[in-house]
């Protein structure tokens, strides 16, 4: 039986559907306040999940404050067993974005290891893994083959900040999307998991993501770069409404 058939059933019906939507709070955020206030709005706008850092403390908070499933992320696998032991209904390896400034590089040899001893660790947790955008899509392919036969039960793509989108408005946003769109689309036919599509996302790019091959979103910085919440909510509801006609459209008829 898949691991995944540990997540609530809300959740993986999302996955299932391809319409899941996780709000990420940030893998270098441990603002007890702003997880909270990003955590209140995932739950209100209609998330199916939130990722956090790798804190019990955040792990308990987020849970209270959205009602909805935790994602811990985190590039050291030992921190995960106390978050889980806190309640995190899955892990993430990853993500890598706020890394890259620092000329921190993850290879594939590395994000492997993580995997491995992440598995090692957790047992019958469900482990979702990002694939470095810095690696060619051909390798990035090969990793996903590789992290799957290595325990990963969800891949993860990446991209927003290798993007230099130079058009306004609509254009704009999809070019900014392009990275992570480009490894959706190639990542989803190389494995048989669910692929997460994250990084540069907007309302406008969500149904494309899913177009791609995405069972589901991940969205950060639209979302926890805001300072009010009641605008947050309102964005979250506004990713929420761009998924469905997605699924709707997107969405293979059980018979066939």
């Amino acid at each position: 039986m898949s691991r995944l058939s540990s997540l609530p059933s809300s959740l993986q019906r999302a996955i299932a559907e391809r319409r899941a939507l996780k709000v990420i709070a940030g893998l270098s955020n441990f603002d007890a306040a702003a997880v909270q206030w990003i955590s209140r709005a995932a739950g209100a706008g209609g998330a199916d999940l939130i990722d956090v850092a790798c804190d019990p403390e955040l792990v308990t908070l987020a849970a209270a404050a959205s009602g909805l499933p935790i994602c811990v992320s985190a590039v050291d696998p030992e921190l995960f067993p106390a978050a889980v032991a806190a309640g995190a209904a899955m892990v993430e390896i990853g993500n890598y974005d706020s890394f890259y400034p620092q000329g921190r590089i993850f290879g594939a040899e590395e994000v492997l290891a993580l995997t491995r001893r992440s598995r090692e660790l957790l047992g019958d947790v469900v482990l979702s893994v990002t694939v470095p955008h810095v690696l060619p899509l051909d390798q990035q392919e090969q990793l996903a083959i590789d992290l799957v036969a290595a325990g990963a039960d969800l891949i993860q793509t990446e991209g927003g900040t290798s993007a230099r989108p130079f058009s306004p408005g609509s254009l704009g946003l999809i070019e900014k999307a392009a990275p992570t769109l480009a490894a959706a689309h190639a990542l989803s036919r190389a494995v048989t998991v669910p692929v997460l599509c994250a990084s540069g996302l907007s309302a406008v790019t969500l149904p494309l993501a899913i177009a791609a091959g995405a069972a589901g979103v991940g969205v950060g910085s639209a979302v926890n770069r805001l300072g009010d919440e009641l605008a947050m909510v309102a964005v979250v509801r506004s990713l929420r409404d761009a998924l469905a006609p997605a699924t709707a459209t997107t969405a293979v008829p059980a018979d066939r």
